[in-house]
């Protein structure tokens, strides 16, 4: 781009931004003839993609301010008026609109909410921050045809996020997100109105405990042992970090009820969009527990839990032996509360016809052998929880499966089916209720996961992300699939690859830029360019098969599976270099 380009880019923007703090940033740059930056800030515009909208907040079209934010209401807004034509002509369209502690968000989601309503569709707001899982839960308790959360989920401090949902609770996905997409691009004008104006007329209503409540109750209501929650409860102690988001008011709400003494990192309970304890807010990350591990060594706690910003993600670490706490990877929760689910329904006679579970396909393949024991069957879809809600809605409506659990690695869990999204909330509940359970039989989660290890084979996990920032970057991550997509690696850490499958070719599934390479011992990488960011993730999913299940063959399958995966992460990193050339 040309310096007059971005000018006559950076000055449209200019007279279109109605949020001045958006608009003297771009002022100020041109001020300082600030060309570089300019052009990152306007080279393109943000894009609404199948998801919505994420990104760094600032002014300018490749950034997430007002203007976008309006934009990508109006669109939405159209859409919904024209795909409910019976209830648009009615007056009765709603929206549920909800946001969490990221700077901007309430300014985001109060602009989204009065834009509904100006489009005659009433709008829900929260009164103040709510977790994404509650927001699915409201849009399903009120009948609502639609839904936004504004938030970055755990993304770092810079970014802001929206999210589109639909009647069913769950974000949307074909071929509603192409449509509101279509009508997004063809926004003219916007329409708003004032906050008065709205709560006035009945457009704009607050919504708080009324929804809170049932929602508590629901999350309990999800659980199997409530005498052994009544008897042993109190026996416990969980440290828990919201990680200054949304998560405190219920998760301490939720596990409270119970009788377990939850104690609150301090320094990470206060909602705050700066983060200044942490540099991301994701659980996924060890430095992000820091605080919460200290505090759980000082008060000799049982375990650490964590949400990240918009409680969606739950983390966690235990004590070992030694007393050094353990990280989990979501991966290996998922397969503990997989199997607990599973066991405990086969113990109790509550196992459903049918049943099923739902995993994304970079999630481990442990789950496949613990759904074998107990004949579950393990669908899986792509990556993102409004496929596995997509799934469910498919079971519900050919009355084929009974949904009894989904995951997936990045932390997601939902053990309910009155929400639509992954729950940190539930997860949490379900997970303390799993701790009493193995306490009750003599065992922690660390020696359990190592009994599952030598019954069903060994699996460990890594996952490598590169970034490829600026007008280039999404070139080169082109040519890195088109290299790998004709030109598959014949082997991958030593071992060879025997099977390459190519999600774009796919016949189960919908068309996703996304390659697995299958190697000779069970173990499967895979490369996922993101949809809402610059950068590709690789994901390995190392497997020892199961053998005489003996301390001798765990320490074995531990070396062997932590030598591959050092070997597939070198042969990635130089795929990854030839890539950046």
């Amino acid at each position: 781009m040309d310096k007059s380009e971005i000018l006559e880019r950076a000055k449209a923007y200019i007279a279109a931004e109605q949020d001045e703090r958006f608009s003297k940033e771009v002022e100020e740059l041109i001020a300082k003839e600030d060309y570089k930056e300019l052009e990152d800030r306007f080279y393109q515009t943000l894009e609404f993609g199948t998801g919505g909208l994420r990104g760094i907040m600032g002014g300018g079209t490749n950034r997430m301010n007002t203007l976008e934010i309006n934009l990508a209401t109006q669109g939405l807004a159209n859409y919904v008026l024209k795909a409910f034509p019976k209830e648009a002509k009615e007056g009765t369209l709603s929206a549920v609109v909800a946001y969490d502690s990221r700077l901007n968000s309430d300014v985001f989601a109060e602009a989204t909410a009065l834009i509904f309503a100006a489009n005659g569709i009433k709008a829900y707001l929260f009164s103040s921050l709510r977790p994404t899982p509650e927001l699915s839960f409201a849009i399903r308790t009120l009948k609502a045809q639609t839904g936004v959360v504004v938030t970055a989920s755990h993304n770092p401090r810079m970014y802001n996020g929206y999210k589109a949902y639909w009647d069913n609770g769950a974000q949307v996905i074909e071929p509603h997100d192409v449509g509101i997409i279509e009508e997004v691009n063809k926004v003219k004008e916007v329409k708003t109105m004032t906050r008065v104006e709205a709560i006035s007329t009945g457009k704009l209503v607050i919504i708080d405990k009324e929804i809170d409540e049932k929602y508590w109750e629901m999350c309990k209501a999800q659980l199997f042992r409530p005498e052994l929650i009544k008897e042993k409860a109190k026996d416990v102690r969980i440290v828990y970090t919201p990680l200054h988001g949304t998560g405190a008011m219920h998760v301490e709400k939720v596990l409270g009820d119970l009788g377990l003494n939850i104690i609150t990192v301090p320094e990470q309970r206060k909602p705050d969009g700066n983060f200044p304890t942490v540099e991301k807010p994701n659980p996924e990350e060890k430095p992000a527990l820091t605080l919460a591990v200290e505090l759980a060594k000082k008060e000799k706690a049982d375990g650490v839990m964590a949400t990240d910003p918009d409680a969606d993600r739950f983390g966690t670490a235990f004590p070992d032996k030694d007393g050094n706490f353990v990280l989990l990877s979501g991966n290996q929760m998922g397969a503990l509360l997989m199997d607990y689910i599973l066991r405990t329904r086969t113990e109790l006679g509550k196992m459903p016809e049918n049943p099923a579970i739902i995993r994304s396909i970079v999630t481990s393949p442990f789950g496949d052998y613990i759904c074998k024991k107990y004949n579950v069957t393990m669908k899986d879809c792509l990556t993102g929880f409004k496929w596995i809600a997509a799934i469910e809605d498919e079971f519900e409506k050919a009355g084929t499966f009974n949904y009894v659990f989904g995951l997936e690695e990045s932390y997601g869990y939902k053990v309910e089916k009155e929400v639509m999204d992954k729950d940190g909330v539930s997860a949490a509940a379900m997970c303390a209720e799993m701790i009493l359970y193995w306490r009750s039989q003599g065992k922690s989660l660390l020696e359990h996961l190592d009994d599952m290890y030598k019954e069903f084979g060994y699996f460990e996990d890594r996952a490598i992300s590169q970034n490829f920032p600026g007008a280039s970057g999404g070139e080169t991550m082109k040519a890195m699939m088109a290299s790998m997509r004709n030109n598959p690696p014949a082997t991958l850490g030593g071992e060879k690859v025997v099977r390459v499958r190519d999600l774009m070719k796919d016949p189960d599934l919908p068309k996703s830029n996304v390659l697995q390479f299958y190697l000779e011992s069970g173990t499967i990488v895979s490369a996922r360019p993101s949809g809402t960011e610059p950068k590709i993730k690789f994901y390995i999913n190392s497997m020892v098969p199961a053998g005489d299940g003996t301390d001798a063959w765990y320490a074995n399958a531990k070396t062997k599976a932590a030598n591959l995966c050092d070997g597939i992460s070198n042969d990635i990193k130089k795929i990854i270099d030839e890539a950046s050339k």
